[in-house]
């Protein structure tokens, strides 16, 4: 497994990891998975095993000081086998070299395994947002501040 850039064919196979990873009102439409990509300050990793996409994540520089990230999907079969990992790295790694001071995310309230991965990389619960999510859903926003470590 490796990591590399996004690649604009990959389009297509990173929304159809998303509709398998998060259901219906959490999970992205491919025009807003594109538009993130696109936006300036974006930067999106792949993880690619066997010619195959197996995770991606989507983070964006989103002031001076601080980045996001957007969304980190690994296909079932990948998960628990360092891919989230290795994309995290390639996220924070970046974050340190753009300067940011702090990294953050979302993820739904419910998603107690996310939740320790997180905590696991030093980010800690920052704000709970009820109806995050278009089904209705809250999330934490969790946030890692960078070379604090």
């Amino acid at each position: 497994m490796h990591i590399r850039a996004y690649r604009r064919s990959d389009l297509q196979t990173l929304y159809a990891i998303d509709q398998a990873c998060f259901p219906p009102g959490v999970s992205y439409s491919k025009s807003e998975i594109s538009r993130f990509i696109a936006r300036r300050g974006s930067r999106t990793w792949v993880a690619e095993a066997a010619d195959e996409i197996v995770g991606f994540l989507i983070a964006g520089r989103e002031s001076k000081d601080a980045g996001h990230i957007v969304t980190i999907d690994v296909v079932q079969d990948w998960r628990r086998k360092g891919v989230g990992r290795a994309l995290m790295d390639a996220a924070e790694a970046w974050a340190v070299e753009l300067g940011l001071r702090a990294l953050y995310l979302e993820t739904a309230e419910d998603n107690l395994t996310a939740q320790r991965f997180y905590e696991a990389r030093n980010y800690s619960k920052f704000e709970k947002v009820e109806r995050y999510y278009a089904d209705g859903a809250a999330a934490w926003v969790m946030v890692k501040t960078m070379g604090g470590e």
